[in-house]
């Protein structure tokens, strides 16, 4: 199991003169991205003697607690790190779409609650409606029940016309007679007076009554104007209703009108937002091209510092490479033997120590290449959503390759350096012991400087390629950073523009339905009240006729009182002559 670990070394005392090394254990790999604290346990560990005091290691202990393996934790300390840093950004893009999709739901829901006031507003006027067609439908009953009374009371007047022109019919023809009698001499005597008489008193009471007549068409036009006095709020409701949807209408007209207005800019927006992608596309195929040449430089470099390091190694085995001390001959000679010997020991222990160093390192970079040959495999069978995150780490996982590669060029040079110096010590041990001494750099010296330097240059001239083309690269990746950055703000003003017009279209679809609705309200209103008042205006004429016809009634009534004074004043002239009674 892997641990994080840190170094404590403890000093012996005075007399042993020896350090104890030992390891903290700090923390522990759970899985992959999960590390746990654990009790402050510390084991025995000589491996990590040449550390120092202090640093922090990853440890595998097997089951029994035993060291297994002991790497530097800087590197890994910061993958981790990294991958931590990636985990916080893909929990912020989360949190930004749970955002936006808060923000989406809110608005839908205003929306809900907006429509449904709506309908509940529209149900109330509906509710409004039946009632005030309720109340219209009470007027109309009373309008018809007034017109069945007008009916009857023409009706009456009719039948007290034709009584009335019977009587006066009788009359006249009562006049004639008396008149022929008169012209032919006979007089009248006292019983025919008398019959006379009560032929004009019966006649004068069969005039019809219009005081009655009157009173009745007198309340029927009271009736008839209390109607006309409900209906006139009802037209001026009416009349206020339509100019309030003439201007709805042109309210209507007007965000139409707006409405085109912003489709119009909204498609130039939308013409202008794809030639700007396209054209960011034709810049990021044209990045994507020289970053393919930038790596096919560094390939060719990498190869090219391989080649050169093979070539130096061969060089350093082959007797060029020198050594980094200067080796005094003439003082080693002169120096004790046992002295000589403790300096080629201790150049030996040192080297052993770097060697196992360099060898641990070697091990580091075989897991490294391992990890990469993982994330290899895994990107060949990533779905896009993992694709960018396991490229991004592989991109990491091969510069840190690269890194210690590089430390390790270096190291293995120094290695190579050290063990001809301590071959260069042997050699004069042993020619200082008499013992006979190989002479291997004569016959396997090979001059590979030439080489080296040609190689030396054509990479200073890849390197200023490489350079001239990062530098291209960097500003082309500046320049689509800020059409990417133009193209993000003009999208999300687009965006914005898109749901204003979303906003006025379901302004626009709601006025227009308002007005419709209200356009049929009036309609249906205007239908429900012209009979109405139709029928109110038919019934204000056939009074107006009844009461021109009650006025000729009483004046015909009038002029046969007159007529029937006259004649009944005429026979008693004639009863008051002597005379005519004698002949």
């Amino acid at each position: 199991m892997l641990y994080l670990a840190e170094v404590q070394k403890q000093k012996g005392g005075l007399l042993s003169g020896s350090s104890k090394t030992e390891l903290k254990l700090l923390a522990c790999q759970r899985t992959d991205q999960n590390w746990s604290t654990v009790s402050e346990e510390v084991i025995a560990a000589e491996e990590a003697s040449k550390l120092n005091d202090g640093a922090l290691v990853l440890v595998e202990l097997t089951p029994n607690r035993q060291v297994q393996r002991i790497q530097e934790a800087g590197r890994p300390l910061v993958n981790i790190l990294q991958n931590f840093s990636r985990q916080l950004e893909k929990y912020k893009l989360k949190e930004d779409e749970i955002d936006q999709w808060k923000e989406s739901l809110t608005f839908q829901a205003q929306e809900l609650n907006r429509r449904e006031m709506d309908m509940e507003a529209r149900l109330e006027q509906l509710h409004e409606m039946e009632d005030e067609f309720q109340r219209l439908e009470a007027q109309k009953q009373e309008v018809d029940t007034s017109r069945e009374q007008i009916d009857q009371l023409q009706g009456e007047i009719e039948r007290n016309r034709q009584e009335l022109e019977g009587a006066w019919e009788h009359l006249r023809g009562e006049q004639r007679r008396l008149e022929e009698r008169l012209q032919e001499g006979n007089v009248l005597d006292a019983s025919q007076s008398q019959a006379m008489s009560e032929l004009l008193d019966r006649l004068s009471t069969r005039i019809a009554p219009t005081e009655t007549v009157r009173e009745h068409l007198h309340l029927a036009v009271e009736l008839i104007e209390k109607q006309q006095a409900t209906l006139n709020p009802h037209w001026q409701n009416l009349e206020q209703q339509k100019t309030l949807v003439n201007q709805k209408q042109e309210e209507a007209d007007k965000l139409a009108q707006t409405y085109s207005d912003r489709q119009n800019s909204l498609k130039q927006a939308q013409d202008s937002l794809q030639q700007q992608t396209a054209q960011l596309k034709v810049n990021t195929a044209s990045l994507v091209g020289k970053e393919e040449h930038i790596r096919i430089v560094k390939e060719q470099l990498q190869s090219q510092e391989a080649l050169y390091q093979q070539i130096n190694s061969l060089a350093a085995t082959s007797g060029n490479v020198m050594p980094n001390q200067k080796v005094d001959v003439q003082a080693l000679e002169k120096m004790p033997l046992d002295e000589l010997q403790k300096i080629i020991q201790d150049l030996t222990d040192k080297l052993g120590i770097d060697s196992s160093f360099v060898h641990d390192q070697e091990q580091e970079l075989t897991y490294k290449q391992q990890t990469i040959d993982e994330l290899q495999q895994k990107i060949n069978q990533a779905s896009e959503q993992d694709l960018v995150n396991l490229q991004m780490e592989l991109a990491d996982e091969q510069d840190l390759y690269q890194m210690l590669n590089q430390t390790l060029v270096g190291q293995r040079r120094n290695l190579l350096a050290r063990q001809k110096l301590i071959q260069q010590h042997q050699n004069i041990l042993l020619k200082r012991q008499g013992q006979p001494v190989a002479n291997t750099e004569e016959d396997n010296s090979v001059d590979f400087s030439p080489l080296l330097l040609q190689i030396e240059t054509q990479r200073q001239k890849q390197s200023q390629e490489l350079q001239q083309l990062e530098r291209e690269i960097e500003q082309m990746r500046s320049a689509i950073e800020l059409d990417q950055g133009m193209i993000d703000n003009q999208a999300h003003d687009l965006e914005e523009k898109q749901q204003e017009l979303k906003t006025i279209e379901s302004d626009l679809l709601s006025l227009k339905t308002a007005t419709a609705e209200c356009w049929s309200r009036i309609n249906l209103y205007q239908e429900a009240l012209q009979p109405i008042q139709d029928c109110v205006d038919e019934l204000r004429q056939k009074l107006q006729g009844i009461g021109e016809s009650l006025a000729q009634v009483q004046e015909t009534g009038d002029y046969q009182l007159q007529t029937i004074a006259e004649i009944r004043q005429t026979i008693n002239s004639f009863l008051c002559q002597p005379e005519l009674l004698a002949s």
